[in-house]
């Protein structure tokens, strides 16, 4: 199975999110961490805003931030609401013509593979892949934006 952009993408919003906790996170900033156009990356936030995952802040020091704990939000959540198809072959899909549908083995096999797959995502956090990387922050220019802040 091999996930879209915009769910990996989506994913990385939220890391970043949770990584620059208690602050919002401004789109630009975002955009230039992940080297993403603001316009693809404001594509990849409408999903995550409607499920409640985040939430955004208008003006001109508006931003977005996570809208529940970052402990609270699975993989598999994210997936779930990013990723339009999980069909692993045609005949998980709606309408298939094959004759053994109900009786083959590989489809069982396939389904299977497929629900230990969301049960790994369902197994992870958000903050679980946040703090598996102390330097998070580092990496995402974060720790750069306070130390120039604080500087000024």
């Amino acid at each position: 199975m091999r996930l879209t952009r915009q769910t990996n993408y989506a994913i990385r919003i939220l890391m970043y999110c949770a990584a620059n906790e208690g602050k919002l996170s401004r789109v630009p900033d975002i955009a230039k961490a992940y080297a993403l156009s603001d316009l693809f990356l404001f594509k990849i936030l409408q999903p995550l805003v409607e499920h409640g995952f985040v939430e955004t802040v208008r003006g001109r020091n508006g931003g977005v931030r996570l809208a529940k704990d970052a402990g609270d939000i699975t993989l598999f959540d994210v997936v779930r609401v990013t990723e339009e198809n999980f069909a692993m072959a045609e005949c998980f899909e709606d309408g298939s013509e094959c004759p053994l549908i109900d009786a083959c083995g590989v489809n069982e096999a396939l389904r299977k593979a497929l629900n230990a797959f969301f049960e790994v995502l369902a197994s992870y956090t958000i903050q679980d892949v946040v703090a598996s990387r102390p330097n998070m922050r580092n990496l995402l220019g974060l720790d750069f934006e306070q130390t120039a802040a604080t500087a000024n």
